[in-house]
């Protein structure tokens, strides 16, 4: 949790119960509960050990500003992890996180073909991973980066 609060503005880890005693969640002195805010969003976690194990139905979506927000993110999350397609990676740890642009939602919605990428109107199922604006003016957006996923 430290390299998330670390990662992320906004974030900081607020307190944290260890384990008293070993258990299948873990070792004594291991931590337990967390909470923390990640982008000024407050969350609890609990070591689940193997029981529980991380998959897509559970993820964190952070909002980046600009494409130099969504590179930093990228270029740090997925170390030791995977890239998975459009926006998606999965990260040591495997927490699986959504990284895309804060205006992801308009440039989706925006009618006009060319406030967003063609890729955009279908399924992008070219192997790509990281979002990126499309054009030099970064109005539109490109779903994926130009570099396969799992790199």
């Amino acid at each position: 949790m430290r390299f998330y609060c670390a990662l992320i503005p906004g974030s900081s880890l607020d307190w944290l119960s260890t384990v008293q005693g070993d258990t299948p969640s873990g070792p004594e002195g291991s931590v337990g509960l967390a909470g923390f805010t990640l982008g000024d969003q407050r969350s609890m976690a609990i070591e689940a050990g193997p029981l529980d194990p991380f998959n897509h139905s559970f993820s964190i979506m952070v909002e980046c500003d600009d494409q130099a927000g969504i590179d930093r993110l990228w270029d740090a999350l997925p170390e030791g992890g995977t890239a998975e397609q459009c926006g998606w990676l999965r990260d040591r740890w495997g927490l699986c996180w959504q990284v895309v642009p804060k205006r992801l939602g308009e440039l989706m919605a925006d009618p006009d073909p060319q406030g967003r990428s063609p890729r955009h109107r279908g399924h992008a199922d070219d192997g790509q991973a990281r979002h990126r604006r499309a054009g030099g003016d970064g109005t539109g957006l490109s779903p994926c980066q130009d570099r396969p996923a799992g790199r």
